[in-house]
């Protein structure tokens, strides 16, 4: 994934360029071989992997499918803004994944 380097928004990979969604500035991509792009990232930009490989922090945290004691962990906003957010776990081994609210 590419940024402008003017205005900061991702940019798009248009054969042999990098074009801003933003803006509209264009920059080479450089050496095309420490890229790879394909036709279902063109259309969304949204790369999944598996959990192993996310980034995501880890605590204890028992599952309630497999009983393993570590998940990964993150926040969201899913209610409104004078709410707390909501955390979400993600099991290590089965993937399994569940959340926990304030009230």
């Amino acid at each position: 994934m590419e940024f402008c380097d003017e205005c900061g928004s991702m940019m798009m990979a248009d054969s042999g360029v990098w074009v801003c969604n933003g803006c509209g500035h264009e920059q080479p991509k450089g050496d095309s071989a420490s890229y790879t792009v394909t036709d279902a990232q063109e259309k969304s930009e949204v790369i999944e992997s598996g959990a192993e490989n996310s980034g995501l922090p880890t605590t204890s945290a028992q599952c309630p499918e497999c009983g393993n004691d570590r998940a990964y962990w993150y926040m969201q906003q899913i209610r409104s803004a004078d709410e707390s957010e909501t955390r979400f776990f993600v099991c290590t081994e089965c993937e399994h994944k569940w959340r926990e609210d304030d009230h």
